[in-house]
């Protein structure tokens, strides 16, 4: 092999790879404990949102991302339960020769952002079947959320 091609095969080998290797569903949990009473209210139900990000490092160049969405809906008039969903959602994605200061923002930005659309899906098909006007889960902007975060870790700081 020539140097010049040795060279080539050693810099190709040095690039950085972001790559989505899977996404998958970890936990789902649907529960209509008021069913079928609660179809008939007239008004939308109030809808109590949360939303997580937990990523971890499975191996050296494999990280795992997942999202956690639960939502508890209520009848205004009488408080009851209407419906509670839980969804994790997860990617598996590969980051190879990612400079160590990339990482955080592509775990908590980049790799939600692609999950995001799985979850949204299935929290959505799972309150249609749930016998509910599928609940859409608005747009969520996770650049936002990570540089609001860095800069509350930098006030600790300070």
């Amino acid at each position: 092999m020539s140097k010049e091609k040795e060279q080539a095969n050693t810099e190709q080998q040095d690039q950085p790879v972001f790559s989505v290797q899977k996404i998958y569903t970890k936990d789902i949990s649907f529960e209509n404990p008021n069913a079928p009473t609660v179809f008939g209210a007239e008004e939308q139900p109030r809808i109590e949102l949360n939303l997580g990000v937990n990523h971890r490092q499975i191996d050296e160049n494999f990280w795992e991302v997942s999202l956690k969405v639960s939502a508890l809906a209520r009848a205004d008039e009488d408080d009851k339960v209407a419906f509670e969903v839980e969804v994790e959602q997860a990617g598996l994605f590969l980051l190879k020769n990612i400079p160590e200061e990339h990482i955080p923002s592509l775990l908590a930005v980049d790799c939600p952002t692609i999950v995001f659309p799985f979850t949204r899906q299935l929290v959505s098909q799972l309150t249609a079947d749930g016998g509910f006007v599928p609940l859409l889960l608005d747009p969520f902007n996770f650049a936002l959320a990570y540089q609001q975060s860095v800069e509350e870790q930098k006030k600790k700081i300070n």
